[in-house]
């Protein structure tokens, strides 16, 4: 096994430390693929995490090893890596990498860094989401077929609100919808423009789609995961690789190819011949910021026609004002009453 060798990244050398360790040995994939990967595909995963505080999730050892998040920065950061500061709902702070050029993406990829996990912010402004991010997740008994129907019927939704999403396959079973925004709402305010989305498509299709955070109240039906947008919570970036055996990347998709494009399409051996045929198909969203006005009134309207307020937070996060009981349903029907 080779000890160590350099690759030429734009006007970088990015050192790569044993770089025939095998990182998929389903398809024998290494870590000099990975860092190849990232070369090839590098400035359309830039374009998704540039100026973006982003965790690093990383397999030292490949797939089939230990592996963890990082989300500060780790010792001996390049120079020339920018951070941003960000605060966890606790209050504590953290100064996560900000990958702003594909010579940062191979230095990550030498540490084990298979998947990019950005904030919906930009560094200068840590408290305002600029992307409205839904996620569309299968539950046992539906599939990926399912979730690319609620998608379709997402982006029917977005189209009366005057918004526009751009998809992406997870990498795993599930679909991304993202939609760029001015960063002037709060992540509560952001969360909840999310929830109303999601209502509203249970609303519609109540039998094939579901907000229920507890698990045995969802069904066999796509979950509309509202808490993707609570703070600290981050979704895969476009074209991260994903820790599965054929090594799936989180595809950016244009919408025609949406009902028949399939997660396994797209890998790390795939996806940079689309990448040199096509190029980043979201390079158009950039500069692009919808406002949430429409989608906001709509959350009014589930809260005063409905009786529809806020949904459960992840447990790590502190209680919110007006938030519901955190108590799994199953338990809290097992409670003794008052008195007894």
């Amino acid at each position: 096994m080779a000890e160590a060798m350099t690759l030429t990244v734009g006007d970088r050398e990015v050192r790569l430390s044993s770089p025939d360790r095998v990182y998929f040995p389903e398809r024998g994939f290494t870590k000099r693929d990975l860092a190849e990967y990232y070369v090839t595909v590098g400035e359309g995963a830039v374009r998704a995490l540039r100026d973006r505080p982003t965790t690093l999730e990383r397999y030292p050892e490949g797939v089939e090893g230990e592996s963890f998040y990082q989300k500060r920065a780790p010792k001996h950061l390049p120079g020339w890596i920018p951070t941003g500061r960000i605060a966890f709902p606790s209050g504590r702070f953290a100064d996560e990498i900000c990958p702003n050029e594909p010579a940062a993406l191979v230095w990550a990829a030498n540490l084990g860094c298979l998947t990019f996990h950005p904030w919906p912010v930009r560094r200068g402004d840590t408290d305002h989401p600029d992307e409205l991010r839904i996620d569309l997740d299968p539950q046992p008994g539906t599939s990926y077929p399912d979730a690319v129907r609620a998608a379709l019927e997402l982006r029917e939704l977005l189209a009366e609100l005057e918004l526009e999403g751009w998809p992406k396959t997870s990498g795993g079973r599930g679909l991304h919808v993202f939609v760029p925004i001015a960063p002037e709402w709060t992540f509560p305010q952001v969360r909840r423009a999310a929830i109303a989305l999601g209502r509203e498509l249970e609303r519609r299709a109540p039998e094939r789609i579901t907000t229920a955070w507890w698990k045995e109240e969802r069904g066999s039906r796509i979950f509309v995961d509202y808490n993707q947008m609570a703070r600290d919570r981050t979704i895969a970036g476009a074209y991260s690789v994903r820790p599965t055996p054929r090594a799936t990347v989180s595809a950016p998709l244009r919408w025609e190819e949406v009902p028949e494009a399939r997660p396994e399409d797209f890998d790390l051996g795939t996806m940079p011949g689309r990448y040199a045929a096509e190029g980043d198909v979201h390079a158009d969203m950039e500069g692009r910021a919808f406002r949430l006005e429409a989608v906001l009134d709509l959350a009014d309207r589930h809260e005063r026609d409905h009786g529809l307020g806020d949904l459960p937070y992840p447990p790590d996060h502190p209680k919110a004002e007006g938030e519901p009981t955190r108590v799994q349903p199953s338990r809290a029907r097992r409670r003794p009453a008052e008195g007894d």
